[in-house]
């Protein structure tokens, strides 16, 4: 079969790219239909690939500033011309589920999440400070693309959702049934370690409020904990303001630092709400322990007790709970990785394969 894939944009580096790239090595003939690709910017292996945009991708500053053009989107998404493939997959964290498909084209959609900031508007929008007048403004073209998103899903023939929370969801705004096949993680590339863990606790992330890493620093202060943060963000400044003596900010790092603090690590904190997160997944690879607030995909990947700790108040004061509770908690590298490998890209190559394969025979009758 000829297969597309549609992505909603290639101006960042994420989740979805991750997953993006795995579905090209599963379909290396397949094309990449996406809205807009900034070909500086993103890595050069993807020059390799065909890929193909739309209009929009003419627009002005709109690799570094995409936002203002989110109304655009769909009308992007719907002038795709995908005539003559057989098998479309889309990788759906935005609109590009709302591409236009024929009767003899299978449409399965790999649903990352159900646009947040169109079905959940109100946490977008305190996150990002947006004042009294942009919500004015903002709140009827909202309600319209609640409208077309939800039409949009209507053309998919079969979703597959990243957790437990973003199948939830699917059944919430669009009114379907999906299976869940967890998302792609490279978990050969992190290896528990011979030597005994350090000290430290370890956060790998963006830092932007939604991550909420000021609970991890706050936690740390009130209890004397040592913390090293990994990553940039908008948020570097405040959280650094409000960091005491045994918080160390370490910027981006290249990828073998990376994988030497999670395998040495007292344990990994991921305190946001996901709708998957890898960054978990990777630190149990390496054999540590998470310590994860008790919401979205980290019910999916962190096994209290056993794994790591859960707390369920997304407050400094629950997380500082859970991190005195780890004296107590023992934990085996062995088990924690063996239970990461449950996520692995082999296992996602396997099972969506099957599934996409099973359909196909659905679809064609063969």
């Amino acid at each position: 079969m000829k297969v597309a894939i549609v992505h909603d944009w290639l101006n960042q580096i994420g989740g979805a790219e991750d997953v993006l790239e795995t579905l090209v090595e599963m379909f290396p003939q397949a094309t990449v239909f996406t809205t807009i690709y900034w070909r500086d910017g993103m890595p050069p292996r993807y020059q390799t690939w065909d890929i193909r945009t739309t209009w929009l991708d003419r627009a002005p500053f709109i690799y570094r500033h995409h936002q203002p053009y989110l109304p655009l989107y769909p009308l992007a998404v719907q002038s795709m011309d995908l005539r003559g493939y057989d098998l479309i997959l889309s990788n759906k964290s935005g609109f590009c589920h709302g591409v236009r498909t024929g009767p003899a084209q299978l449409h399965v959609d790999y649903c990352l999440t159900p646009t947040r900031y169109v079905w959940d508007y109100q946490s977008y929008a305190a996150r990002e400070g947006l004042g009294r007048l942009a919500n004015l403004v903002l709140r009827p073209l909202i309600r319209w693309l609640q409208r077309w998103d939800r039409r949009a899903a209507d053309g998919v023939d079969h979703f597959v959702a990243i957790s437990r929370e973003v199948q939830t969801r699917i059944a919430r705004y669009y009114q379907r049934d999906s299976v869940v096949i967890y998302p792609p993680v490279d978990t050969d590339r992190y290896r528990p370690s011979d030597d005994p863990p350090g000290d430290y606790f370890l956060v790998v992330s963006r830092l932007i409020p939604y991550k909420r890493i000021d609970l991890a620093v706050r936690a740390c202060n009130d209890l004397g904990l040592p913390l090293v943060i990994v990553g940039e963000g908008r948020d570097r400044a405040a959280l650094e303001a409000i960091a005491g003596p045994t918080v160390r900010f370490r910027g981006r790092l290249p990828d073998d630092e990376v994988s030497e603090l999670l395998a040495h690590c007292r344990a990994f904190i991921f305190p946001g709400h996901e709708d998957f997160g890898i960054a978990p997944v990777n630190a149990q690879a390496a054999g540590r322990p998470v310590v994860a607030y008790a919401a979205g995909g980290a019910l999916d990947t962190v096994v209290d007790g056993q794994t790591g700790l859960l707390f369920h108040e997304q407050t400094p004061e629950s997380l500082a709970n859970a991190l005195r509770r780890l004296d107590s908690t023992d934990f085996d590298p062995a088990v924690i990785r063996r239970h990461a490998e449950r996520f692995s890209v082999h296992r996602f190559k396997r099972e969506l394969r099957a599934f996409v394969e099973e359909k196909w025979r659905e679809f064609t009758g063969v």
